[in-house]
């Protein structure tokens, strides 16, 4: 094979390409770009990705986006095969070709998506006369655009080789698509779903044949019969202990383990664990695969779909050989039709899907991390319009939706908040298909007040590191005209909540087609959605966690919203949990982060709002002697007459926080709760799940509690601004020897760092040293707030963080976490991965082209999808639901009365018109939280005469405000019945452009 290089940078010979950094030469993991993936995979999978090499043939739509998957994820080498020539079609497919590339090739741009992955490329003709042997310095081959014949030989080659390598064929036909996997006939898979194993209490283990262990406070366990258990911290039937056990499923809280009855008998206590069985799958080859296939079934309400897609499509893979005539064949001859007239045609964000799944599949093939794909999964989006080639960016498109709807995409004003990994997909796809065009007056607005971190870079395509403390909307705007210049991109560094509601106001979204949700909060998300729905606006929201995703097509009139249903809300720990009885290392790490945002956050924050009110500490010691309190001043003055002066006082505050932390704790507690204390019950207090403290003595030694110390007095100096020393170790052991941490001990008035006394004279006291000394000096009235940042190893939260939690976790015997799953759970990280992104994105950008072409309700889907199972679901959108009011009325949440009135309109007028225009009565009218009529509150029925000006006070130049009105039930007793919001507005001039 002849390899061509993009770049000098990318220059090598066959087989023998030019040495760049990859993570494979240390098998260190840069975590500040690979954190969020780290999480997805784990580290064994990154080292033996960086590790592979893939072979990609065809660089078009689908190819580019495997590529850009793959090269994001940090592969250690892809050879990108391509023969052909861009061509302006190209443009509307291709993100990485731009109008000056016509005869150029794209393979720079996708080598600088990641500096660690060896991109090469190769010209070379690939045909049946090829010698294949080249292919063995590959671990997965991928074929796109290439014909079935060559699929197959290709594959029967690489299902022969020993080991096998790992191959992938998929194409992207018009509207329908495929893809294909043969990893050899025994595929090993260390990990087939990737969940993270739950450690549950035990509540009960029975003593007999077999034994039958039941779980704490009725939990669910999730197993499955067949699935493996280790157990640890058993009290009495201590044989189970570090022993594993294949489980029987009795019911959702319990489980039979085998026989139990000839060991001692169970007492209290105990953990159980999955744990994780390798798993083997077979394939075979394409050649047999084509005749009897094994289908992903993605529509369960079409289950003969996949089948009829398979024998379609490979009718067209024998017309496209042959060049013959469609073949007539006793299927769905609509679907035959769709197929053979867009195939030229593309739809680039149906390549987006398949380059998500294709992509994740090739980590699988490299990495024996989650369960691949058996063996097929094949699907088409919707029937098609075709239309007429123009010789533009947009043939491709216009090939598979026709002329009308490619120009009602053109002219659309798209809203879209948050730009971040489904944002820059949305904007790609968006700017492929001509959403929002400046000739068209179409646009897109864009919001996000972000700035861009490496760890976006693993994810968010758009940004290079260049860009690196850069806002994310206007980078990513820039990025996406040059992917196509004729876009109309206005970009915004708000959040959209309701203080910008002026500048996100009902007139703005009047102007909407459409609202796109890219967020990762869901209060966000049920904003949002509350804005699009009182402006009657389709909203398309999706999400991922690491390879699972979703989306949710919301279309006025036709679904539910996004607040229609409610998630259960996460479990919280309790404070005296937390406190004082952690229970696992989540508890520990949580009580960690509450130190961190107790002691460097939240008292400096209090701190400077105390003397930012008061002038000085004078004035203050002038109140507290005459009051002897003083709201927010016992705090404050502790702090300032503690305050350390010196990069020494600040380790041994550290120290004497150690002692406080790990061992005063714990004898406080075994003080109050001797190990032998009983409940009432005579069950013993210190049992499953509350571990009794043991207290930590401070080793200078041992480098977690060294490690405490520093980033603990690292901390202190940054609230206290005091410059810290980087030689610590010196330091610190001449202060060791001086430091008293006996409580009893009077300490020297520089280091009196310890709790001092609660009651208000000492308060006074110290409050009179400190100004006496001269010390209160208006930089001593100032502190600095530390705001916790996770991923910035160079700041020391992560320090404090870790190592607190792993010191409480020793005093409690429990099983430390590491540094990164500590991140992961004190950061609240979500994992994430580029290939269920770019899935997720394309999957709501081609509903993006339903709610332009006015699609009926049958034809919108819902997404749920797990690329580790692998698992696709399409369902139908949740249906609106109507309230009725009475037999003739009924509303849904879209629906919106509207009521005009005029500068004398009275109380009584208002209601008077709703029963004219809408046929019932009012009883009640609310405005906001104010009961503007409630006929049993005194004197209300007065306010019938006052005008609604009177009534509401709007502000200067409010056209109109929304009501909420409710009706007198038709039965006594009954609760009243609601109705949709009532907009009122204060005189007949509607606000411009806006639609009642």
């Amino acid at each position: 094979m002849l390899f061509i290089s993009p770049t000098e940078s990318h220059r090598g010979t066959p087989g023998h390409p030019s040495p760049l950094p990859t993570m494979a030469d240390s098998m260190d993991i840069d975590d500040s770009l690979y954190s969020r993936q780290r999480y997805v995979l784990g580290d064994s999978a990154m080292q033996k990705m960086a590790r592979s090499a893939v072979f990609l043939s065809g660089i078009g739509a689908l190819g580019v986006e495997i590529a850009k998957n793959i090269v994001l994820a940090g592969v250690k080498a892809v050879t990108l095969h391509d023969c052909k020539r861009c061509e302006v079609w190209d443009l509307g497919t291709n993100f990485f070709i731009r109008e000056e590339d016509v005869v150029e090739a794209v393979h720079s741009r996708v080598a600088e998506l990641n500096p660690y992955v060896q991109v090469s490329v190769s010209t070379d003709v690939l045909d049946e006369n090829t010698d294949l042997s080249f292919l063995k310095r590959y671990q997965c081959v991928v074929l796109t655009e290439t014909k079935l014949s060559l699929q197959k030989r290709i594959d029967r080659f690489c299902h022969s080789q020993q080991p096998p390598i790992k191959f992938i064929g998929c194409d992207v036909f018009g509207i329908c698509s495929r893809v294909f996997c043969d990893f050899g006939e025994a595929f090993e898979v260390s990990d087939p779903t990737g969940e993270e194993p739950k450690e549950l209490f035990i509540q009960n283990i029975s003593q007999e044949n077999p034994g039958v262990v039941t779980c704490m406070d009725s939990r669910t366990h999730g197993l499955q019969t067949g699935q493996s258990v280790c157990f640890k911290e058993i009290n009495g039937m201590s044989e189970l202990n570090g022993t594993t056990h294949q489980v029987t499923v009795l019911s959702p809280y319990s489980f039979a383990i085998g026989d139990t009855s000839s060991f001692q008998p169970y007492a209290h206590a105990g953990i159980f664990r999955l744990v994780k069985m390798p798993k083997t799958f077979t394939f075979e080859t394409m050649e047999q695969q084509l005749s009897d296939p094994r289908l992903l079934t993605p529509d369960f309400s079409k289950p003969e779909a996949p089948l009829q897609l398979h024998t379609v499509m490979l009718a067209l893979d024998a017309f496209l050989e042959q060049h013959a005539r469609l073949p007539n064949i006793g299927v769905n001859q609509e679907l035959v039709r769709s197929v053979s007239r867009c195939a030229r045609g593309c739809l680039s964000p149906l390549a987006a899907v398949v380059g998500g799944i294709a992509s994740q599949e090739v980590l699988k093939a490299l990495t024996g991390k989650f369960s691949p794909l058996q063996q097929w999964v094949e699907a088409h989006c919707f029937n098609v319009d075709f239309g007429v080639c123009r010789g533009d960016r947009y043939d491709a498109l216009r090939a598979c939706i026709g002329e009308s709807l490619c120009l009602k995409l053109h002219t659309f004003q798209v809203f879209m908040v948050g730009c971040g990994a489904i944002g820059c997909e949305m904007l790609k796809n968006m700017a492929l298909m001509g959403v929002g065009l400046s000739r068209c007056s179409g646009e897109i607005c864009i919001t996000d007040p972000d700035l861009i971190e490496k760890s976006n870079l693993n994810r968010q395509f758009l940004f290079r590191p260049q860009h690196i403390r850069k806002p994310k909307s206007t980078t990513a705007a820039a990025a996406s005209l040059e992917i196509n210049p004729e876009l109309q991109i206005d970009a915004h560094l708000n959040k959209v909540c309701p203080a910008t509601e002026d500048m996100y106001s009902d007139a703005f979204f009047s102007r909407l087609n459409l609202v796109v949700t890219a967020l990762d909060n869901v209060e966000a998300r049920r904003y949002v959605d509350s804005r699009s729905v009182s402006n009657q606006k389709a909203l398309l929201d999706s999400g991922t966690m690491g390879t699972k995703g979703h989306t949710e097509i919301i279309v006025p009139y036709l679904t539910e919203s996004y607040n229609s249903h409610r998630d259960p809300p996460e479990e919280e720990i309790p404070f005296c949990t937390l406190k004082s009885f952690p229970a696992v290392i989540e508890h520990t790490i949580q009580w960690a982060r509450d130190k961190f945002e107790s002691a460097f956050s939240h008292k400096p924050s209090i701190y400077n709002m105390f003397w930012q009110t008061h002038s000085s500490a004078q004035e203050v010691l002038r109140v507290r002697i005459i009051l002897h309190s003083m709201e927010g001043s016992f705090q404050v003055i502790k702090l300032l007459s503690r305050r350390p002066t010196q990069w020494e006082h600040c380790l041994a505050l550290a120290r004497l926080k150690f002692d406080k932390y790990f061992k005063r704790k714990a004898l406080q507690l075994l003080h109050s709760f001797p190990l032998d204390t009983r409940l009432k019950d005579g069950s013993l207090f210190w049992q499953s799940p509350k571990r009794p403290p043991s207290p930590i003595e401070f080793d200078l030694n041992d480098p977690l509690h060294f490690s405490f110390v520093v980033s603990t007095a690292r901390l202190f100096a940054g609230i206290y601004n005091i410059p810290h020393s980087e030689e610590v170790r010196g330091t610190f052991n001449y202060l060791y020897q001086h430091i008293e941490t006996d409580e009893t001990v009077k300490k020297p008035d520089q280091l009196q760092m310890t709790v001092s006394s609660e009651e208000e004279r000492q308060a006074i006291s110290q409050l009179q040293k400190a100004i006496s000394s001269s010390s209160v000096t208006p930089g001593r009235l100032r502190m600095t707030p530390t705001f916790f940042e996770k991923d910035d190893d160079s700041n020391g939260h992560m320090d404090f963080v870790a190592s607190a939690s792993a010191l409480r976790a020793h005093m409690y015997a429990i099983e430390a976490a590491d540094r990164l799953q500590t991140k992961r759970i004190a950061g609240k990280i979500i994992p994430a991965i580029a290939t269920s992104t770019a899935a997720v994105a394309g999957l709501v950008s081609l509903e993006l082209i339903k709610v332009a072409g006015g699609y009926g309700f049958e034809l919108f889907k819902n997404c749920f999808f797990n690329l580790a199972i692998p698992v696709m679901v399409l369902t139908e959108t949740a249906q609106v639901k109507r309230t009725q009011i009475r037999d003739d009325i009924s509303f849904s949440i879209w629906d919106r009365w509207t009521i005009f009135g005029h500068e004398d309109f009275t109380l009584s007028d208002f209601m008077n018109a709703v029963k004219e225009e809408y046929g019932i009565e009012p009883t009640m009218v609310v405005h906001g939280v104010k009961m503007l009529y409630v006929p049993v509150m005194p004197g209300h029925n007065k306010r019938l005469k006052l005008t609604m000006h009177k009534l509401i006070k709007p502000s200067a130049g409010r056209k109109y405000v929304d009501l909420t009105v409710s009706f007198a039930p038709e039965v006594d007793g009954d609760e009243d019945l609601p109705s949709p919001p009532v907009r009122y507005y204060f005189s007949r001039e509607r606000e411009s452009g806006e639609t009642a």
